[in-house]
């Protein structure tokens, strides 16, 4: 009986079943399809280039956490447009002495733009970069006390 458990065990292991890898394959199928139907530009520049952020809203401001490891503060901005907040810019690829055999990091440029309730305060808008991460404080704007209006 445990003759067959090790035989069954030796005759699974070369076929395991690897969800990463087929997961990988069907990505770069299913963005080869897309980049002849749609052109690479348009692949790119939408799905590749949107940095990971975080949103979080505490009781008197927005903060926002971006990641953008590797990009200088000369390589990006912050814009207020409205009541969106758009943080733009590029991640550029450094200079190699070797052959790059795999490449995964992105390159190229990149938008993030979020749109912000009206009550908020844009001329405190503060920002910072530390070790990648760029921290944006969207203080709120004060509100007006709740009253109840006597009809006359």
């Amino acid at each position: 009986m445990s003759q067959a458990l090790s035989e069954r065990r030796q005759t699974n292991a070369p076929g395991r079943w690897q969800p990463v890898s087929e997961l990988e394959v069907l990505n770069e199928r299913l963005r080869h399809m897309l980049e002849q139907t749609f052109g690479e530009a348009s692949i790119g520049e939408v799905a590749r280039l949107t940095p990971m952020v975080d949103v979080e809203e505490e009781d008197d401001a927005y903060l926002l956490e971006v990641d953008l490891p590797g990009v200088k503060r000369e390589d990006f901005k912050i814009e207020q447009i409205g009541h969106e907040l758009q943080v733009s810019g590029e991640f550029k690829d450094r200079e190699r002495k070797g052959v790059i055999r795999k490449q995964t990091r992105r390159i190229g440029k990149f938008a993030y733009r979020v749109a912000l309730p009206e009550q908020i305060d844009g001329d405190k808008i503060e920002a910072k970069l530390d070790k990648g991460v760029l921290t944006i404080r969207v203080p709120k704007a004060a509100r007006s006390p709740r009253r109840e209006i006597e009809v006359k």
